[in-house]
């Protein structure tokens, strides 16, 4: 009889061949040192994001319904808050750098506080989003994008509720 006596049985866990284990992301450091995101000197030609660019304007027609004269401004400025802009030609209007007044080029990459934007002179300029203001133009449609309002990444503005405040001045 085995009153208040512990006994141990013994049990071995059958193996589990079919289960994978989940491949892991890159850390920040890795990618770094990798340098995954960063454009090589011979890919920095402003003809090999032209391509780019004509999905780009495909992709604005689609999403606006067309861009006609007729179309309501708030509904088209709404849908561009949440576009995304990688392939846009860009065009620096003002800033608080004067040096960056004036470029033109297309965006290549856009990250939390800098746009990457490749010039016709096959030049890749970061320009950063704080303190300047970009426009963008559609067709006959031209739209001013502040720097300062967007400050996110790409994938978290798509997801944002963005809410009427006032612009400020430089």
């Amino acid at each position: 009889m085995m009153l208040r006596k512990a006994v141990v049985l013994e049990y071995a866990r059958p193996n589990k061949k079919g289960k994978k284990k989940k491949a892991k992301g890159l850390n920040a450091k890795e990618r770094r040192r990798l340098k995954i995101f960063q454009l090589k000197p011979e890919h920095q030609k402003y003809e090999l994001f032209l391509p780019l660019h004509e999905l780009w304007k495909q992709y604005i027609v689609d999403l606006c319904n067309g861009l006609k004269p007729a179309s309501n401004p708030q509904m088209i400025q709404q849908k561009l808050l949440k576009a995304d802009f990688h392939g846009a030609v860009l065009t620096v209007v003002r800033s608080k750098c004067p040096s960056y007044v004036g470029l033109t080029g297309i965006l290549v990459q856009e990250l939390k506080h800098i746009f990457k934007i490749i010039t016709i002179e096959d030049k890749l300029k970061v320009i950063p989003k704080r303190n300047s203001v970009f426009s963008v133009e559609m067709g006959d449609f031209v739209t001013h994008i502040y720097g300062s309002k967007f400050e996110l990444r790409s994938s978290e503005r798509s997801a944002k509720k963005f809410k009427v405040k006032g612009t400020i001045d430089l």
